[in-house]
C-alpha cells in the first residue's frame, strides 16, 4: 500500500473568464470544484496506475464533507481525523491568454488534540505501508518539523518516506533524511544558499544530498527532465516534447510515479522512467493531478534515463 500524506488540503475552485481585470465586477465563463492538495493530486494518479492507495490528512467542514465525497467517488480510500476548523478553498483564475492567477487560504488552525489524533493513526497506518509519501504545505498549528517526525518514524519502521514539500519544511524534513526528495532550482538556491544555474551546480547538490543519507534526490528541470541521483549515480533523465495543456500537478504526478515504481520494487532507473512518464503525462491534460493510464504507458519508451558518472 501506498500511504499518501495530504495535511492541508483544499478544495480546488478554477474559473474560466474572458479576461481579468483589477477593481472591476468579472463574470465566470465556467467554474470547476474538485479536492485539491498535492497529496490528493498524488494519490489519484497513483490510484490510476492501480496501486493500492490510502490517503491521510486533516478535514473539516462542509469543504471536508466535499473532500471526503470526492475521493470516495474516484476510488480513493481516505482515513482522514477531523478537525474543528474549515478545510480551506484556493482559487484558481484562467484567462485565454494562459496566465494563471492563484489565490490560496491558509487552511485551518490545528489544534493540540487534533495533532495527537493524527500521530495516533499514523501510527497505525505505518506498519500497513509500503511506500509512505508526504506532500505540499501544513495548516497552521503544525510546526515545520512535523515531517521530520514523520520521517524518522518511517524509517524506523523501515518504510521509505517521499517528501514533497518545500521552505523551512523541506529544510527540516532533510535533517531527517528522508528516502526521496524532489526540489527545483530555485529550492535549492533557498536550502544551500547559492544559485543552480548550470548542470555542474546541480550534480553537485544531489551528491551533497546523497552524502546526507537522501537515498534517491531529483531536481526537476520542467520541461527539460531532471537531474537524478541514487546509489552513488548520477542520472540525467530526458522526457519527449508534448503539448502542453496544464503543467499544474505535474511534480504531484511525478512523484505518484516515483512511489508506484518502489511499491512494484523497480529498478532506478525504470523509477525515474515511470515518474517522468506520469509527470509528462499530466502536462498533457487539463486537469491538474490527473493521467491517463494508456498515455503513460506510450511515453515510457519515450523517456530517456542515462548514467552521467
Amino acid at each position: 500500500m501506498i500511504l499518501v500524506i495530504n495535511l492541508n488540503a483544499s478544495v480546488d475552485k478554477r474559473y474560466q473568464l474572458a479576461s481579468l481585470t483589477k477593481g472591476t465586477v468579472m463574470r465566470a465563463q465556467s467554474v470547476d470544484n474538485t479536492p485539491g492538495g498535492k497529496g490528493l493530486h498524488v494519490a489519484n494518479v497513483a490510484t490510476i496506475l492501480g496501486e493500492d492507495v490510502l490517503v491521510t490528512g486533516f478535514l473539516g467542514g462542509k469543504s471536508g464533507e466535499f473532500i471526503a465525497e470526492k475521493t470516495k467517488e474516484y476510488g480513493i480510500r481516505g482515513d482522514f481525523v477531523p478537525v474543528a476548523g474549515e478545510t480551506r478553498s484556493c482559487l484558481a483564475i484562467l484567462t485565454p491568454d494562459g496566465a494563471q492567477t492563484e489565490i490560496l487560504e491558509p487552511g485551518p488552525e490545528i489544534c493540540a488534540r487534533e495533532l495527537d489524533l493524527f500521530s495516533e493513526k499514523y501510527r497505525q497506518l505505518l506498519p500497513q505501508a509500503d511506500v509512505v509519501v508526504a506532500s505540499g504545505s501544513v495548516p497552521r498549528g503544525v510546526s515545520d518539523d512535523f515531517y521530520a517526525g514523520l520521517i524518522r518514524a518511517a524509517k524506523d519502521a523501515g518504510k521509505p518516506f517521499l517528501l514533497d514539500t518545500s521552505g523551512s519544511l523541506l529544510a527540516r524534513g532533510i535533517e531527517a533524511a528522508p528516502y526521496f526528495i524532489k526540489p527545483n532550482k530555485d529550492e535549492i538556491q533557498a536550502l544551500r544558499g547559492c544559485a543552480a544555474e548550470d548542470e555542474e551546480d546541480i550534480l553537485r547538490a544531489v551528491r551533497e544530498f546523497l552524502d546526507e543519507g537522501i537515498s534517491l534526490a531529483v531536481v526537476s528541470l520542467g520541461a527539460q527532465g531532471s537531474i537524478a541521483g541514487a546509489g552513488g549515480r548520477l542520472y540525467r533523465v530526458t522526457v519527449p516534447a508534448v503539448s502542453c495543456r496544464n503543467p499544474v500537478g505535474s511534480g504531484d504526478s511525478y512523484v505518484a510515479g516515483v512511489a508506484a515504481g518502489l511499491a512494484r520494487h523497480l529498478s532506478v532507473e525504470e523509477v525515474l522512467r515511470l515518474g517522468a512518464a506520469c509527470g509528462t503525462a499530466n502536462a498533457m491534460e487539463e486537469e491538474s493531478g490527473f493521467v491517463r493510464r494508456e498515455t503513460v504507458e506510450s511515453l515510457l519508451p519515450r523517456i530517456r534515463v542515462e548514467k552521467i558518472r
